[in-house]
């Protein structure tokens, strides 16, 4: 097991609801594969008193057997209780007891009481206990039902309600060799993104190229199904979502995009769309000049940059991985892997423009487009300078004609300083393979504009 990575902010949170001299529910939830059973337990070192139950999908009779078993480790008097959820963590909460129930969906499907029960015990019988409750869950869908919507017999009763998410770029580069270089680690992020579990699976000692080999497209490899196994947890009839995911992945991002691409009628679109995005599947952009709420221009992405590059290479096309064997990836995958790392690699510049541009007061970054124009990189300010950049992740040096594009979009980006004055470009170029001498003649001789490497903007990620 590797070590621990991050989290802190994650960690700081779940400690401060342990050392509360109250009784306290928290909720801990996020899609499958991120880290939360072992965030909470490394949450636990150093605590006495503690439970930790991680339930299975097991009748009711057997998963209270076996929450008495786990809990009886520490506190061997709950043997003598009725096996009954309420009577037993009545006991525990006299107990002041820190009690981790992960998976906790499992025990709603056996007995969807639990919430009432959980509600009743936190209304009436803890007043004077300084017990915590921490409800772990990866159905996302499941743990919002059961604990946070208005409907929710447990709403407004937590005290902690923590969101996992996927590590930022900087922890996810820490999984791999210590000597990788920069743009390794962009596809590595492209492909694997900030997911814990995928990024445990490569092999430091294998090449980007033999690792996707392995863990993806091999029929058993340990990511072959990933996505299907999460989304079907999730989904009771996943084909529509599966067919939405896929058009997306392949460059439909706009509504009549996909509508087009799934053959789904555009007015029963939403109703999906906004599943996913629930789900955290999906994310919904505008250009970062328009308010989201106003914009008619959004487009869709995928979140999940593993799931981004399954749904583009894999979806409905594993049979034929098979037929090239050991070397798929590098006939079918590597000629178009550039192009895939390209968006990431365009995100990862956005992240990083906060730490290239310190000296500059931003206040947003993002992207932008209208029409047939589109920037990369844009960088807003609360006062007179707005910051565009072109990213260019090819194998050639980047050369005027970049320039001379982002130069032509940034005349139809329209933004107005907070003041009403003019506003003041600084142009920024991002190249996976540098730069012509033309390109750095320019920049030695222009104080606005600035050129970086794949190298400067992982370095600004992880510094």
């Amino acid at each position: 097991m590797t070590e621990f990575v991050d989290r802190n902010e994650e960690l700081r949170r779940l400690r401060e609801l342990f050392d509360a001299e109250s009784a306290d529910l928290g909720v801990v939830f996020g899609r499958r594969r991120l880290g939360k059973t072992r965030l909470v337990k490394q949450a636990l070192e150093g605590y006495d008193g503690t439970v930790f139950y991680q339930a299975r999908q097991k009748t009711r009779t057997l998963q209270l057997e076996q929450f008495v078993e786990a809990a009886a480790e520490t506190f061997p008097g709950i043997e003598r209780i009725r096996p009954d959820w309420e009577q037993l963590f009545g006991y525990l909460g006299e107990q002041d007891a820190i009690v981790v129930l992960d998976e906790f969906p499992y025990l709603i499907e056996e007995d969807n009481s639990l919430p009432s029960v959980l509600q009743a015990l936190f209304d009436h019988e803890f007043d004077g206990s300084e017990a915590t409750f921490v409800l772990v869950g990866s159905s996302i869908s499941m743990m919002e039902e059961a604990t946070l919507l208005g409907d929710s017999p447990l709403y407004g009763r937590s005290s902690l309600k923590l969101d996992v998410r996927q590590l930022p770029f900087d922890a996810a580069a820490s999984f791999l060799p210590e000597d990788a270089a920069p743009d390794d680690a962009v596809r590595a992020w492209s492909v694997f993104g900030g997911v814990p579990y995928y990024l445990e699976e490569l092999d430091i000692d294998r090449s980007f190229g033999d690792n996707i080999q392995r863990t993806v497209l091999t029929r058993h490899g340990s990511l072959h199904d990933e996505p299907e196994y999460v989304l079907r947890m999730e989904l009771q009839q996943p084909t529509r979502y599966f067919s939405i995911l896929e058009a997306i992945a392949g460059g439909a991002t706009g509504r009549n995009d996909i509508a087009g691409a799934t053959g789904i009628d555009y007015n029963q679109l939403s109703k999906y769309l906004d599943r996913l995005s629930r789900l955290r599947l999906i994310e919904r952009q505008v250009p970062i000049t328009e308010k989201p709420e106003r914009s008619k221009r959004s487009q869709y992405r995928l979140r999940d940059p593993f799931f981004r590059f399954w749904f583009r290479f894999l979806y409905g096309s594993s049979e034929r991985y098979d037929q090239f064997g050991d070397g798929a990836y590098e006939r079918l995958i590597e000629p178009k892997m550039t192009d895939f790392v390209a968006p990431a690699f365009e995100q990862l510049c956005c992240s990083a423009l906060w730490t290239l541009y310190g000296d500059t007061p931003l206040v947003d970054v993002g992207q932008w487009w209208y029409q047939e124009h589109e920037i990369d990189v844009v960088g807003l300010t609360d006062e007179r300078t707005l910051i565009a950049g072109e990213c260019k992740y090819r194998n050639s040096p980047a050369d005027y004609s970049a320039l001379s594009s982002l130069e032509d979009h940034v005349r139809e980006l329209r933004w107005t300083p907070p003041d009403g004055g003019e506003r003041d470009v600084e142009y920024a170029l991002f190249s996976r393979s540098g730069f012509t001498e033309s390109v750095r003649e320019t920049a030695a001789d222009r104080e606005d504009l600035r050129l970086y490497t794949v190298d400067d903007v992982v370095a600004a990620l992880t510094e």
